[in-house]
């Protein structure tokens, strides 16, 4: 598979800028619901995005990607850290100062259907940003919306239509349709393409990429497909028990993985071709409860090559190469 086309220069300020992002759950018990702990679904999270790149966000189920996309859209309150949206921070910003921001940014999510109202018409759902942020009339919204569904490739026809009456696919593309009515610079994908059969994710993923060379979008791309990862990323950040473990651009990612866990993932992908021999890199263990997080090292209760001052001591997100992160004390 191609990847995505060379990032844009990094003097621009970029279009998300995240700083030790932290999302914290308290856990509750008793008549009285004391905390008595806290789910530490995102702890500490850095990154920035530059215009038109995307960043892909990976790692196993439970890590905390989704919880990370939410957060940098306050769709859940994050506990700490920073966000900045072309360089202003968000996050003390009230509902009312937020609402322009709420425009520069958006969402498609995983599930096709259950993330579209089924008492609304396709062409209602697709509109309603416009109404909710009293963008345009109510004839320029259907002209507008006409607009949106001809170019995800569906008929303008279709808006007197039902979410039950589109296929997978299709109920896909009017997520993607409502996510770029109101002109956003950066799109969150929470697993946009999982839920659908290889085929149609191969269209969904070029019309994103059509989408972003148009209108220089930016996107955080949350998936756990790692080919998909690699067709349509500029960098990759991996993630594990709530912390960035490894961050580069895709090809470095690939072929140069520097954290014991990226090469138990990169091992994990399946190579279509029969004569390919591949050392298999089994990763021992389950996932530790991010209610308890192990010391240290988050990893070095599955990684083979631990050490003691893996157990004790954390390690910090360093660079090691001109645009290379690696949070490991062997590296």
């Amino acid at each position: 598979m191609p990847m995505a086309e060379v990032a844009t220069p990094a003097t621009e300020v970029p279009v998300l800028e995240v700083k030790d992002l932290k999302k914290h759950f308290p856990v509750k018990k008793g008549l009285l619901r004391r905390t008595v702990g806290h789910v530490y679904a995102v702890d500490g999270v850095t990154f920035t995005i530059g215009q038109g790149e995307t960043l892909g966000l990976v790692g196993e189920s439970g890590c905390g990607k989704t919880t990370a996309g939410r957060a940098i859209l306050r769709l859940i309150e994050p506990s700490a850290g920073s966000v900045k949206v072309e360089g202003r921070e968000i996050t003390q910003l009230s509902k009312a100062e937020m609402r322009p921001y709420r425009r520069q940014m958006q969402i498609v999510f995983q599930d096709p259907f259950s993330s579209l109202n089924p008492r609304m018409t396709a062409g209602d759902i697709v509109g309603e940003p416009l109404l909710v942020h009293g963008v345009a009339s109510r004839r320029e919204r259907g002209e507008k919306v006409a607009a949106l569904f001809a170019r995800v490739g569906l008929r303008p026809a279709q808006m007197a239509n039902y979410p039950h009456q589109f296929s997978g696919g299709q109920r896909q593309r009017i997520g993607i349709a409502r996510a770029l009515a109101l002109g956003p610079r950066l799109i969150v994908g929470d697993e946009p393409v999982s839920a659908l059969d290889v085929s149609i994710q191969a269209q969904v993923i070029n019309l994103l990429q059509d989408l972003q060379r148009e209108r220089r979008l930016s996107y955080l791309f949350i998936s756990h497909n790692l080919a998909v990862v690699e067709h349509i990323s500029h960098r990759i950040a991996v993630m594990y028990l709530g912390r960035i473990v490894e961050y580069a651009d895709t090809r470095s990612i690939f072929t140069r993985p520097q954290h014991p866990y990226t090469e138990a993932l990169m091992a994990a992908v399946p190579v279509p071709d029969p004569t390919v021999k591949r050392q298999k890199r089994v990763v021992q263990g389950d996932v530790p409860s991010p209610v308890n997080p192990p010391a240290g090292c988050h990893f070095h209760t599955r990684c083979p090559y631990a050490v003691a001052r893996c157990k004790s001591e954390t390690p910090l997100l360093r660079e090691i190469a001109p645009g290379h992160h690696v949070s490991c004390h062997l590296r």
